[in-house]
């Protein structure tokens, strides 16, 4: 028997992100979703050894390189669409459950169970919750990576999203302080040359 599970993800890569909005450089999903497990593995790294966190930075990771899988099946939907009303962003959150129910059902049987659990989780643990709190907060930190980054090539279409996901990243500082460790260290670095980097 032959199953698309992993075909389909392979499909990540042809995704463009910010449809709406003109881009100096095409960002697709694949791309989008290795910087997302990179910084959520980060950022719990920083809740385990700063703040004797017990996250599991690893599945942090693994979770963050699938977090938008179902998008190869929808596409990706504008933020401005998505969160234009909760009645809308309820709705395509069912419609996210659907395209990932379908992904899954691509696996083998024996294999499904692993993988649900990395979609859509079913426990009521807390460094769970907490760690997949910090996988969306990385999410937010690559699309504000993203706008820095088209602002930085003069791309001033990306003002006003900068504007309102620094916003939003700021309203995490308070309940997650990996995330504030991980701005005040590490993202005013985002934008430099590879020579200031090095």
């Amino acid at each position: 028997m032959n199953y698309n599970f992993f075909a389909l993800i392979s499909r990540m890569k042809y995704i463009d992100r910010w449809a709406l909005m003109r881009n100096t450089r095409a960002e697709n999903l694949c791309e989008h979703s290795m910087e997302v497990a990179m910084i959520a593995h980060a950022l719990c790294t920083i809740g385990n050894v700063r703040y004797g966190k017990k996250l599991d930075a690893n599945k942090a990771a693994l979770i963050g390189l699938y977090h938008d899988a179902s998008e190869i099946i929808t596409g990706d939907m504008p933020t401005p669409v998505k969160y234009f009303n909760a009645e809308l962003k309820s709705a395509y959150k069912e419609v996210e459950k659907v395209a990932d129910k379908k992904l899954l059902e691509k696996l083998p049987e024996d294999l499904r169970p692993v993988y649900d659990e990395v979609f859509d989780p079913k426990t009521d643990d807390e460094n769970e919750k907490y760690m997949r709190k910090l996988v969306k907060a990385a999410d937010k930190l690559s699309a504000l990576i993203k706008c820095i980054s088209e602002l930085n090539a003069g791309n001033n279409e990306f003002r006003t999203a900068k504007e309102s996901t620094e916003k939003t990243v700021r309203t995490m500082y308070q309940d997650l302080p990996e995330v504030l460790d991980f701005v005040n260290e590490f993202l005013s670095s985002y934008g430099s040359t590879l020579d200031e980097l090095t």
